[in-house]
Parts: structure tokens; sequence; C-alpha cells
């Protein structure tokens, strides 16, 4: 069997070590040959393909990033998009399509089961906010990498008797927020699934300040106040949208660390974690997670049980359907929210 390997959406790390247990375990155990597809969707779409065998996967599991690269390209927003994927794909003699990637990469392979493509599904997003699994490899990455930077700044925050309000990625699920809040000790944590009070949170920082302990703010990039209209209150960095219809999200650092500093007269700073984030080693924990999910997935396309996403229920590898993974997003509800909760001001 020749099988396509994809990856979309954002980089993450642990998407190479997907990679690389797919092809390791497809040879060794089924006799399978595989074709990398570039870019995500772009790929099979333009018919854009590297060799991907053994030796193209040596080395590559502590790598960040992938080695397919990746893009946010929409097939079924293109004219003639699904068809050419089809088309692509038998001109390659690809007999089925192992597709890495997040709500929107896995969305489009849904759709694409649905019409008779033979696919199979492996769940990837820092924003841990899939449907159907309880963990998503890229999260755990960046938890760390949130949890170290707000280590670093309680020092220069207590330093200098400053507010100092750290954002994180997660546009309407809270979690890297939640954990990294949790674990780096932070004043408050403030998260899309609860808009937040800004009297309350100036209260909390004064609070901070009367015992001589300067307050770290942890805030999502989807967050927004009480008094705005839901989504449409999200700080933007620009109204344009990708092929998937989300907008550039950031900037509600800078705008809590002003108000903060206008209503309570001490001086805050914002620092944007951004793309750090997502970027450099996996976790030993997300090389585990992505190497067990690509080896399941491959075993899946042996079985040719299509349309199935592989997903982590305590510590099992199970298969869900696809439709189950991307049907809604998974949220951090109220009460796991208050444990943070227990920490504020």
């Amino acid at each position: 069997m020749r099988v396509g390997v994809l990856t979309g959406g954002g980089d993450c790390p642990g998407l190479n070590a997907v990679i690389r247990a797919v092809v390791r375990k497809g040879v060794a155990t089924h006799g399978f040959e595989f074709v990398g597809y570039r870019d995500g969707w772009k790929g099979p779409l333009e018919g854009d393909t590297m060799q991907l065998g053994i030796q193209e996967c040596r080395g590559i599991l502590p790598r960040g990033g992938t080695i397919l690269g990746s893009s946010r390209t929409n097939p079924f927003k293109i004219d003639g998009g699904v068809e050419r994927i089809k088309d692509n794909l038998a001109s390659n003699g690809v007999d089925a399509l192992i597709a890495i990637g997040g709500e929107d990469t896995l969305g489009v392979a849904t759709k694409l089961a649905d019409l008779g493509v033979h696919v199979v599904g492996v769940p990837k997003t820092i924003d841990n906010d899939l449907s159907g699994t309880d963990f998503t490899f890229g999260f755990d990455t960046a938890v760390n990498i949130a949890t170290e930077a707000i280590d670093r700044l309680h020092t220069t925050a207590e330093s200098h008797h400053r507010v100092l309000v750290v954002e994180v990625m997660g546009r309407h699920a809270g979690w890297i927020a939640l954990h990294a809040g949790i674990a780096g000790g932070a004043s408050a944590v403030l998260i899309p699934e609860q808009p937040f009070d800004i009297e309350a949170l100036c209260e909390h920082v004064e609070t901070r300040f009367k015992t001589k302990y300067a307050p770290i703010i942890v805030v999502s990039e989807g967050a927004v106040p009480q008094e705005s209209d839901g989504e449409h209150g999200m700080t933007m960095v620009s109204g344009e949208k990708d092929a998937f219809g989300h907008v550039r999200l950031g900037g509600i650092g800078d705008r809590l660390a002003s108000e903060i500093e206008h209503r309570t007269g001490k001086e805050a700073r914002a620092v944007v974690l951004g793309h750090v984030q997502r970027g450099g080693t996996p976790t030993a924990f997300d090389r585990w997670l992505a190497t067990r999910f690509g080896l399941q997935a491959v075993d899946a396309v042996a079985d040719g049980d299509w349309g199935t996403m592989m997903a982590l229920r305590g510590t099992k590898i199970i298969r869900v359907p696809l439709a189950e993974g991307t049907a809604e997003l998974k949220l951090v509800s109220p009460e796991e929210y208050a444990e943070a909760q227990v920490f504020f001001g």
C-alpha cells in the first residue's frame, strides 16, 4: 500500500515524532511505501510531494516544526479543490492518507472521508481544544515554555515593583493559560471561557502590592472583558481572515497592561510569548504521545479503518470517528477554572 502523509495548520512540537513513527512502523511492520505531501492540504491539492522513507526520518524525533511543512490551505474554498485532491492522490498511486492537524485540518479530513477518500487523522494542537482526546501533543511543550517564562518574570516583576501581563496562545480555549498560570504561580488567569471583570482584576493587583508581592497576570489571547460582545470583543491584530475564517488575535496583553496602569497607578508591562510557545524541541511527554499516535494511526490504515482519529483516553490510544474529534471545541469548565481562582489576588 502507498500512503500519503501531511501536516496542516500551525506548526507544533511533536509533528516530526508522528511522521517518524508512522514511517518506521509502516515500513517495518506493514511493508507500506510513503509519500510526503508538502505544506498541508496544499500538497495533495497541487501534487507537491517529497520522498518519505526511513532515511528521511532519521534524527527528526527531537526536532520541532515539521519536515513536511505546513499551511492553512482549505481545499473546500477552492473551485474544484476536492476533485484535484482525488485526481492527484490517484496519479501519485496513493491509496490512503494520514492527516496530522487540528480542528481545521481534521475538519477537511472529515469532509473528504465522507466523500470516499481513505483518510485517518492524528490530532495536533498546542491549544489542547480538540474534543475526543484527553490531550494533544504540543500542549505540554507550550505549557512548559510558558511556565518557564512566568518563573523568570517573577524576579524582574519583584525587582521593579511592577505588574507583568503575560499573553499566551488560546483563541477560544484557555488551557495553556490555566495550566501555565497555576504551575507558574500567577496572581490571576484570564481565559476566553470566562469574561473578566477589569475592576476585580485591578483589586487583585492592589491586594498583591499590599503584601509586597508583584503580581503576574496570565491571559489567553482570546480573553475578553465582561462588558464586551463575546467573540466580537476579542483583541485582533487585523480583521483579515484566513482560509478557515479565523482572524489574527493578539494585543490583549498590551491592552490590559495599559488599563491596569491607568486604574491603579502601578507600572505595568506586557510580555507576549507568541510563536515561542510552539517552536523548538518537544518535551518528553509530547514525543511519547506523538509517537504513540503515529504507531496507532498506521495500524488504522492497515486495518482499513477510514474516517477515524487517534485519541488519548487515560493511558490508552483509541480510535474515534473523525467527526467526534472535530464536532466541538473542548473548553475549560467553570469547575476547572475555580481551581485557579483560589490563588487570585
